[in-house]
């Protein structure tokens, strides 16, 4: 059933969830409050949508907020499984908790993602001064002797921040993770001061947290964990062009209702990747530091399947989970 649970104020208009009026084409939920990256993806991907004539009316928005994306999730999964003209907002924290069983029970194949189009990229950093010239000398040195190098990220212990160099160190056959030394504070631009004050030797973080920092010289990227050379910053290499076989990107995407048809998924799929091949997705991309980062339908599936696996096991091996 659809009870209206959760109301948001939205362009003025009073929202109540699983009552889409005739005025709008379809719903999405963004599982935050507004502002933000889940706000963000319904926002702005809906409004193109609609400006590019994927879709004939306004896409709805509403807010449900709660459990990090897990009360959006549940409600979904128990209340919308067939709703055809549903949308909900994901990212790489979407697939992480699902990874560490942070919505109480719920997996991954409950839903079905349909696709990202863009997002803020993995980097690795070290100080201006750093005697690492790049990610396989790092790399090497941890393995070596871990207790060389620690890492600064902006995520706890087990966030994503702190796995982006595990599954790096993963692909060069080190395998005792648990003797990776990271601190997690509270924001990127606190990593990278540590690392710039020497009090740790790398940060793990996302491109939009460095910018500032690159243009003032304090930092150099030894990385961008990327398929390709982010536009604007074409000089920083991937870790993949380097020999590390890692993408790892906060990516923006949508996923749908688990009990939609084949020709639903595939519909929602098509507008997305219209989007994707907009001027103004590109054009919003850039106001906002995203990356071009396409993957839909059944491909990204795949992906989202291998990221939960992958990070399943690093958050196992380091105690994060059972």
């Amino acid at each position: 059933m659809n009870t209206p649970i959760l109301k948001s104020i939205t362009a003025g208009v009073i929202l109540t969830l699983g009552s889409i009026s005739s005025s709008y084409a379809a719903e999405c939920i963004a599982p935050a409050n507004p502002g933000g990256g889940w706000d963000f993806t319904c926002r702005t991907i809906g409004k193109i949508m609609h400006d590019i004539g994927a879709v004939d009316k306004p896409i709805q928005v509403t807010n449900m907020a709660g459990g990090g994306g897990g009360l959006a999730y549940n409600h979904v999964v128990a209340e919308r499984n067939d709703d055809s003209d549903l949308i909900i907002a994901a990212s790489s924290a979407t697939a992480t908790r699902l990874a560490q069983n942070a919505y109480a029970g719920m997996t991954a194949d409950q839903v079905r993602f349909v696709g990202a189009i863009g997002a803020d990229p993995g980097v690795i950093v070290v100080g201006k001064d750093s005697k690492f010239q790049n990610l396989g000398e790092l790399l090497d040195a941890i393995k070596a002797d871990p207790s060389s190098v620690t890492f600064a990220g902006g995520s706890a212990v087990g966030g994503f921040d702190h796995l982006k160099p595990l599954m790096l160190l993963q692909r060069v056959g080190f395998t005792d993770i648990t003797k990776v030394k990271y601190i997690g504070v509270d924001g990127g631009a606190d990593a990278i001061t540590q690392t710039i004050g020497g009090f740790t030797q790398a940060m793990t973080g996302d491109m939009s947290e460095i910018v500032g920092f690159l243009k003032s010289g304090d930092i150099r990227a030894l990385a961008v964990l990327t398929e390709e050379r982010v536009p604007g910053f074409d000089d920083i290499p991937t870790a993949k062009e380097q020999g590390f076989d890692v993408v790892a990107v906060n990516w923006r995407g949508l996923y749908v209702p688990k009990g939609v048809s084949d020709d639903v998924f595939n519909d929602w799929a098509g507008k997305l990747q219209a989007v994707a091949d907009s001027d103004e997705w590109k054009t919003a991309m850039e106001a906002n530091g995203l990356a071009p980062f396409t993957k839909v339908g059944g491909d990204f599936q795949s992906y989202v399947d291998q990221v939960v696996g992958e990070v399943r096991e690093l958050s196992k091996e380091i105690g994060v989970i059972q």
